[in-house]
């Protein structure tokens, strides 16, 4: 076959990449176009659904910032509201604290004034039962067989402390000391007797101190001075003083004027009070037998709810720091 025909052939069987107009040609770039035409479609979608995404994260971000503004608008509004309603409570705590120290100077001149008036209405009660003596140890109901009280007690007088029977003991008054009758196996109760004369009185307790006292129906029997409550609570205080000392071998008594003598293993000393006495006992190691009495700053403290409860036993009103010192301070340390 000649060449030029062979080259023909081939030609007409595998078509040309060349040839412009031929049809397989064509139809490879229709293809390709479509391609990336659907390409672009697709990235301007999600270029549409991207802008889209966008202006509704912008809206929420515009919400939200709007919601947090007006939040914070009202959390501004609360602030004020309680600075106010803090600084108005420190102005009343303030005012409240400089009154309370106020009631509590006039409380402690009430005591101070209340204080006084005990010890005068105790020595007036003192004064006022001068006259009188007590009887213990009468059965009780040992009277019942006489006319009355008094004429019981002018004859248990006479005859067991051997006075002349026709003396006159000028016995005004004369009853059993008031309360409910104790039961059978308790102690009587004492018999109160009042002297018209204060030396009657005198020479019969002297009398009966001499003879140490007598016995009736079996029975022990003392006349002593009629002391009012105060004094026989220092009178108990003083014999249960004695009676601890005495086991430590200690001794004391109270000489004129006066001033309480200790007689000390070591020697002797003359105190000019109890006070002193129980400050000087207690540094040695003995125990405190003297109790003094109840200042008016203890009290005011034993009956101040507020020092008990804040703990503020030791602190007195001259030292004490306002309430808006202590929140200057406060306030100081948390700016530091």
């Amino acid at each position: 076959m000649p060449k030029s025909q062979l080259k023909k052939s081939n030609h007409d069987k595998v078509p040309g990449k060349h040839a412009v107009n031929n049809k397989p040609l064509v139809e490879e770039s229709g293809a390709s176009g479509c391609a990336s035409f659907s390409q672009r479609d697709t990235k301007g979608q999600r270029e549409e659904g991207n802008m889209a995404n966008l202006d509704v994260i912008l809206q929420e971000l515009r919400e939200f910032r709007q919601e947090n503004s007006e939040q914070l608008r009202d959390i501004r509004e609360d602030i004020n509201k309680t600075k106010n309603r803090i600084d108005e409570a420190e102005e009343r705590i303030a005012e409240a604290e400089e009154r309370l120290e106020s009631v509590e100077g006039a409380v402690s001149e009430l005591l101070k004034l209340q204080t006084h008036m005990e010890a005068r209405l105790t020595d007036q009660e003192g004064r006022s039962r001068r006259d009188n003596i007590r009887i213990h140890g009468v059965c009780e109901g040992a009277e019942e067989n006489s006319p009355s009280v008094i004429y019981f007690v002018e004859t248990l007088l006479k005859e067991n402390l051997d006075l002349p029977p026709f003396s006159d003991l000028k016995i005004e008054r004369a009853h059993q000391a008031l309360g409910t009758k104790p039961p059978a196996d308790a102690p009587p109760r004492s018999i109160v007797v009042k002297f018209a004369s204060h030396r009657t009185k005198e020479e019969i307790i002297k009398t009966a101190w001499q003879k140490q006292g007598f016995v009736y129906q079996e029975r022990k029997v003392n006349l002593d001075h009629d002391y009012s409550p105060e004094v026989l609570k220092k009178r108990k205080e003083y014999v249960e003083a004695k009676r601890v000392l005495r086991e430590k071998n200690i001794r004391f008594q109270t000489p004129f004027p006066a001033k309480l003598r200790v007689f000390f293993q070591d020697g002797t000393r003359i105190y000019g009070s109890a006070e002193e006495a129980t400050k000087d006992m207690a540094a040695k190691g003995l125990p405190v037998v003297f109790k003094p009495p109840e200042t008016w700053v203890e009290r005011i403290k034993r009956l101040s709810w507020s020092a008990v409860s804040r703990g503020r036993e030791t602190e007195t009103p001259a030292s004490r720091t306002g309430f808006k010192e202590k929140l200057e301070t406060f306030r100081r340390s948390e700016r530091l």
